[in-house]
């Protein structure tokens, strides 16, 4: 994957396009706002993801990342030392598909690229090809972005089908709510936790399957593979 980081501190910079280029990926570095939107010409330059540092010379990451949604839906990863739930909000309302807080975790840095990465090509496949899931009765076509139980198609909402796939592509695993709130929603945990508990009912309601979708108490959900 082509990765844009656009950084302004060269130490900082160098050490993560290091890791990132053991990784796989292929980093092209900005060093300013302005050499970031000119990287981006034309249509997102087959950039995979940019990763935006926030305290940039020449103009405020904010409006750069305004500046990048308006010339492409390459997906934008905030990165940065402004914790407050204020700033998450602000970025994510200007179109970021996620935000990262300095000092931050490698580990947890390069799954939420693969995080928006995947949900990008999941939303750009028109329908067809590959990308179904199987778990037990429960068959789940991410390209068309349909679900059956036992051959019964279930009429579910965006919002629904999107914590479905999320839980679905990795059972067993437990989603923390506020990674959950980020991936699905796109936006901050603050004020949407009561929405997370509605889609969930909803979920097991539709499917008639209540212990699918196991609550994992003071900590988030996860998907139990029923047998098949």
């Amino acid at each position: 994957m082509r990765l844009l980081l656009v950084e302004d501190d060269n130490h900082v910079a160098a050490a993560l396009s290091a890791v990132l280029a053991r990784h796989g990926f292929d980093v092209t570095h900005a060093r300013s706002g302005e050499e970031a939107l000119q990287a981006l010409v034309p249509e997102g330059a087959g950039f995979g993801v940019v990763l935006l540092d926030l305290g940039l010379p020449d103009q405020d990451g904010y409006e750069v990342c305004g500046k990048i949604r308006k010339r492409t839906g390459t997906p934008v990863i905030m990165v940065t030392a402004r914790s407050d739930v204020r700033s998450r909000i602000h970025g994510l309302n200007l179109g970021a598909d996620d935000y990262v807080v300095k000092p931050y975790d490698t580990g947890e840095l390069l799954a939420r690229i693969h995080a928006v990465s995947r949900r990008t090509v999941q939303e750009d496949t028109p329908g067809g090809g590959e990308g179904a899931l199987r778990l037990g009765p429960v068959h789940i076509e991410l390209p068309t972005r349909q679900v059956s139980v036992d051959g019964s198609v279930i009429q579910l909402t965006r919002k629904e089908f999107d914590l479905l796939a999320l839980l679905a592509q990795r059972p067993g695993v437990v989603f923390r709510r506020e990674q959950i709130i980020s991936e699905v929603w796109r936006t901050s945990w603050e004020g949407t936790g009561r929405t997370l508990e509605v889609h969930v009912a909803s979920l097991r309601a539709k499917l008639r399957m209540p212990a699918l979708i196991e609550t994992v108490r003071g900590v988030g959900y996860r998907l139990v593979a029923p047998d098949a």
